[in-house]
């Protein structure tokens, strides 16, 4: 499943970038332990710092990771958005509207 994250960092995560903090080493490894794999890690300037995409086995992998990062501090905010595929959820939508009928 493919995740993209997007982080803003805490200001003492920033002192340790700035220190020299190997934050592509650290993202490999905490992905390798569940079975993730890294796809592009960007540093980026506007609303958030960070831009994250990786590859993990399941939604359940994909929010534990978050919480993680999000409970060592690192992040003040910390996005997590899941790629969907389209059609499956368009044709369900379809179905749906179908059958659907608002009140009034």
């Amino acid at each position: 499943m493919r995740t993209i994250f997007l982080g803003c960092y805490a200001p003492h995560a920033l002192k340790g970038l700035i220190g020299g903090s190997d934050r592509k080493a650290a993202i490999n490894a905490l992905l390798d332990s569940i079975g993730g794999k890294l796809e592009s890690l960007s540093f980026t300037r506007g609303e958030y710092d960070v831009v994250l995409v990786a590859e993990v086995p399941d939604q359940s992998a994909a929010v534990a990771l978050a919480m993680a990062v999000q409970a060592s501090g690192a992040f003040t905010k910390l996005v997590l958005l899941e790629q969907l595929e389209i059609g499956p959820i368009l044709a369900t939508a379809q179905k749906a509207m179908q059958v659907y009928k608002p009140a009034g």
